[in-house]
């Protein structure tokens, strides 16, 4: 693999992180934001609230999840450039 190639896939990993965790950010703020009042204390209402609260709550922890996922995306990107930057670095040593 040639070093700037390296290089590549680590910058487009880590916009792909970037990229989705902005994503999760914005669904965790929606979810939160825009969360149902609760209606009247009707049999009905409770069970449709408790659906729709289910149903949230999934959302908001696959967000969390997605957002935990892209921080260690990002990590594992810095690490790409990070090792390609020291071969890079080993490779000019060598040449001079």
């Amino acid at each position: 693999m040639e070093i700037q190639s390296a290089f590549n896939v680590g910058v487009q990993g880590f916009q792909k992180a970037s990229a989705d965790a902005s994503k999760a950010a914005e669904n965790i703020a929606t979810s939160v934001s825009t969360r149902p009042e609760v209606a009247a204390n009707t049999q009905e209402n409770i069970s449709i609230n408790s659906n729709q609260a289910d149903n949230e709550s999934v959302s908001l922890s696959q967000s969390v999840v997605d957002l935990r996922v892209a921080e260690f995306q990002a990590k594992a990107s810095a690490k790409v450039v990070e090792s390609a930057d020291e071969n890079l670095g080993t490779l000019i040593d060598v040449r001079v």
